[in-house]
């Protein structure tokens, strides 16, 4: 009897979670008992076409239980847009290696990926993604996995930073935290989101891309005002900030553009520090948490953890089904808070679309969230997420 085989990818960037969904996926496949071999890509679609696969089959329950604990991509990853040519040659090898399904883990390139894959067999080998992504920038889905667990390791580090400036603001004046995110909002507004019930008063600058700022003059202007207001200032900037003007903080040439045409500029941080040394002699501190902000596994939220889960096993229920073509998203359920559930959304409503920040999540005038995106991100970071802090009033 010929085996019956289910693949599984990872690609784009790891966050804390993404082998929850990876477990999930290889758990849900064999329980289905349409498939007798679970195979890995190693490294990503990239990894498919030079065939390095490996068999996932055989599992133990503790080793499954250890991956959802495990950050990073177990089965590494890689960013690869494909061609037709290598689209017609990852099907013949799925064929030769009578693959029956392939799930994708990923964020809106792996979409599309997923998207065509499947349509150039016509349907013959299904794919369904299960998302992930720090940016939360994907459509048709409450959120995206890796999304609340960054956010929760943001928030208690923006905590953290305001803190150290509340007890030395003479050393640390200006603290400016360059945050990923791509270009959207949400992971640089749930930075503040560790002010939203408790020490409003302190909260920090957020600067987001859907709501530029009029001119890096601008930006100066409300720090200095920050500083004369509490004689200190933490801000939250996105690495991809521009102007109103559609000008980079880093400068107008991109570093480098990704496969997909992403492209990478110098800091957006230290370009605003020297603007604000120019223009005040004040100097800033910069500090970018970089990859910890999407790998934190100590700090990971127990329903972002949960929600990984149960769409890399609804994204392995789907194509055991021998059904293709979808995403398997997350939707709050009637009961909410707490209950969510997954849904299956058409990959062609989410390929090549983004999310933004929309519009009443963010007061242009405090710079700071709204209440109605503490309602809805909140509950994301799970129970109790930020401890309480003492403050002493001066003169006491």
């Amino acid at each position: 009897m010929t085996s019956r085989t289910l693949l599984i990818g990872q690609s784009g960037g790891a966050t804390a979670v993404i082998n929850a969904s990876l477990a999930a996926a290889i758990e849900a496949g064999l329980a289905t008992g349409q498939f007798d071999t679970i195979l890995g890509m190693r490294n990503g679609f990239a990894g498919l076409l030079d065939e390095q696969l490996v068999d996932l089959t055989n599992l133990s329950y503790d080793q499954l239980a250890l991956l959802q604990q495990t950050p990073g991509s177990a089965l590494g990853t890689s960013r690869l847009k494909t061609t037709d040519d290598q689209l017609d040659q990852a099907i013949e090898i799925l064929r030769r290696r009578n693959v029956q399904g392939v799930v994708l883990i990923g964020g809106n390139d792996s979409a599309d990926t997923a998207r065509k894959l499947d349509d150039r067999s016509g349907g013959e080998i299904p794919a369904v993604l299960a998302p992930k992504t720090v940016d939360n920038d994907l459509v048709e889905t409450d959120f995206c996995p890796g999304f609340p667990s960054a956010a929760r390791f943001l928030a208690n580090l923006v905590r953290d930073a305001t803190w150290d400036s509340l007890s030395a603001p003479q050393l640390y004046p200006v603290k400016l935290i360059e945050v990923p995110g791509r270009d959207a909002g949400w992971l640089p507004l749930s930075g503040a989101l560790g002010f939203a019930e408790h020490d409003a008063d302190i909260h920090p600058l957020v600067f987001v891309p859907e709501s530029p700022p009029a001119s890096v003059e601008s930006m100066v202007a409300a720090i200095v005002h920050r500083i004369e207001t509490l004689g200190f200032v933490v801000a939250i900037v996105p690495e991809t900030l521009r102007d109103a003007g559609g000008h980079h903080l880093g400068g107008d040439e991109p570093e480098y553009v990704d496969p997909f045409g992403h492209p990478y500029f110098a800091s957006a941080g230290e370009g605003l520090a020297r603007r604000l040394r120019a223009a005040t002699g004040i100097r800033a501190r910069v500090e970018r948490p970089g990859s910890a902000t999407r790998m934190s596994i100590s700090l990971a939220s127990p329903i972002d953890q949960s929600l990984a889960y149960l769409s890399g096993r609804a994204a392995a229920d789907r194509v055991a089904q021998g059904e293709g073509g979808v995403m398997a998203g997350i939707a709050r359920s009637d009961d909410f808070p707490p209950g969510f559930t997954t849904r299956y959304v058409e990959l062609g409503e989410v390929a090549n679309r983004v999310r933004s920040l929309p519009r009443a999540y963010f007061d242009d005038r405090k710079l700071a969230p709204t209440e109605a995106f503490a309602a809805y991100a909140l509950p994301l970071l799970g129970p109790d997420p930020f401890p309480p802090y003492a403050r002493f009033d001066p003169g006491t």
